[in-house]
């Protein structure tokens, strides 16, 4: 049996059932006219047979959140490979939450190979750093496709990706992946793909991909979940088990990261009404990514993905419905003020001094990691047992290592501050090398002791710290500290909020209006028109 691309979205039936010998061993019996010779174990031997095709599914992780407004250049090859090689084979099977989750559901079914395609591990400095060249694009695509057509034919294709990928000179990296494989693999090979809730896509994607699964908690804890799902839906569409019918939806909204957490409302209620829709329904599966804002490309915003079997006119109304439910509710999204340094440190001491601690400042704005802001005030306000984790500032790394400076001995340099206006002012930093050596995944951080029991860790790229387990690196002790800072939006909760370990937490904010805070209308975008998204303005759809 074969299903038509074109009259069912496309997909082979890659399964035979021949179901014979039980019901002729029933129709026999029944009409009294079986072999008076055979027992009854013998007529169980005629039971149905299954033979099912062994399905061959490529895999490939192409991953970048990109913040295009980021100071310090484009992303070249080297950028993407400075941590590792790319992954290859076997590797890329086990390489991130998604895959690993994917990995897993697959090996639940029998006669599936799965081919990891090279894939490259991630770039240096993660989301502080900026579009990545066309070159590099292609460079990576490349290996990809090449080790896709050495291993064809296929049964179906894997994109692990992230949604938020800026590339100069291609719009809409992700459809152009999707797309790409696409030509490859022809029409009637499903492919799916599964996305950060910060994702920022369009209808463009599911033009060339068939599903889309996107995280629904921020904290991400579900990637695996996700790359599961997509699993399944991917032997079901092999099979001819599924035909994917998908509506896509902008309500028009934008939102800073630090306001998409899913611990409160609305974001809280968008994620759960979603979840309701694919307990009502059958087959029923709906995305919804909040974007990233701080990529400067023309799918930012809100977006919500649905995807159902063969249901065009149900896959319309929940996606409409998720669609006015997140406009409506709009409006809660925004409202909240965070601290500034000054006032955030002044309400640790408060905070300390009524026994409310540990006490965890969420440096919530930074997107380059060397601000400096609530190191100033640690300093400024006499603050003691602050554990800062950490200040970005590679020349502070390059300077140890040439003048060898080791343990023990002093330490007096200007930290942080450098990268752009957004960052501070460079703060002198007094004290003494406590450490410096491999740490937080990097060749060299340092560990620097100052003022009143306060440590000071330094790494040569972004670090946002999630888990307390991540500041236990040279001897530091976490819970030898009242005060935790890192640079984090949401994703600290993890580790420090929902585990019920800080007493007290303040998001802070910084002064200015610049890459990281709420505050995207003081950005210069190119590619985007702020007055067709709320809260700056109103779609045209709603005008």
């Amino acid at each position: 049996m074969v299903l038509n691309r074109e009259a069912l979205k496309g997909y082979r039936v890659n399964s035979k059932i021949r179901l014979g010998g039980l019901w002729m061993v029933l129709l026999s019996l029944l009409a009294g006219c079986g072999d008076a010779g055979q027992s009854s174990s013998d007529a169980v031997k005629s039971t149905t047979e299954v033979t099912v095709k062994p399905l061959k599914i490529a895999v490939l992780r192409f991953q970048h959140e990109t913040c295009t407004f980021c100071p310090g250049g484009d992303v070249a090859i080297e950028d993407w490979t400075r941590t590792r090689a790319p992954d290859q084979g076997a590797a890329v099977l086990q390489a991130g939450g998604y895959v690993k989750g994917f990995s897993a559901a697959m090996s639940e079914y029998s006669g599936v190979e799965l081919i990891g395609l090279t894939s490259p591990e991630g770039v240096f400095g993660g989301s502080s750093r900026s579009w990545s060249t066309q070159d590099t694009f292609e460079h990576f695509m490349g290996l990809m496709l090449t080790d896709l057509k050495a291993n064809l034919p296929v049964d179906g294709v894997y994109l692990a990706l992230h949604g938020a990928m800026a590339v100069r000179g291609i719009p809409r990296p992700e459809a152009e992946i999707a797309k790409r494989v696409r030509q490859v693999v022809g029409g009637a090979v499903p492919i799916v793909a599964t996305f950060d809730l910060h994702a920022n896509e369009d209808e463009e994607f599911l033009k060339w991909a068939d599903m889309a699964f996107v995280t629904k908690r921020y904290p991400h804890y579900d990637t695996s979940v996700q790359g599961a799902r997509a699993a399944r839906a991917l032997v079901r569409m092999a099979r001819g088990n599924y035909i994917p019918t998908t509506a896509t939806r902008k309500p028009g909204v934008i939102t800073p990261t630090v306001l998409q957490w899913t611990g409160k409302s609305p974001a809280m209620d968008i994620m759960e009404r979603a979840r309701r829709w694919e307990a009502r329904e059958t087959d029923v599966f709906v995305s919804v990514a909040f974007g990233f804002p701080w990529a400067d490309v023309p799918d930012v915003g809100h977006t919500v993905q649905v995807m159902t079997n063969n249901d065009q006119a149900l896959a319309n109304r929940i996606a409409e419905d998720m669609e006015e439910f997140m406009w409506r509710t709009r409006e809660g999204m925004f409202g909240e003020v965070f601290m500034m340094p000054a006032e955030a440190v002044s309400k640790t001491i408060r905070a300390i001094e009524t026994g409310h601690k540990p006490v965890v400042l969420a440096d919530y704005s930074d997107r380059n990691g060397d601000s400096t802001y609530i190191l100033d005030e640690v300093i400024k306000q006499g603050l003691s047992k602050v554990l800062l984790g950490s200040i970005r500032d590679e020349h502070v790394i390059r300077k140890l290592t040439q003048d060898e400076v080791e343990v023990g001995e002093a330490f007096d340099m200007m930290v942080g501050g450098f990268a752009a206006d957004s960052s501070g002012e460079p703060v002198r930093v007094k004290g003494a090398l406590r450490y410096f050596g491999e740490g937080m995944g990097f060749e060299k951080i340092a560990i620097v002791q100052f003022g009143n029991s306060n440590t000071l860790i330094i790494t040569p790229a972004l670090e946002q710290v999630i888990w307390k387990s991540q500041y236990e690196v040279g001897g530091v002790n976490p819970d030898d500290y009242d005060v935790l800072m890192t640079k984090s939006r949401v994703h600290f909760r993890r580790g420090f909020d929902e585990t019920g370990y800080a007493k007290s937490i303040f998001v802070v904010d910084a002064p200015g209006d610049f890459v990281g805070t709420v505050r995207l209308d003081a950005l210069t975008f190119e590619n985007v028109d702020l007055t067709e998204l709320y809260p700056y303005g109103i779609p045209p759809s709603r005008r």
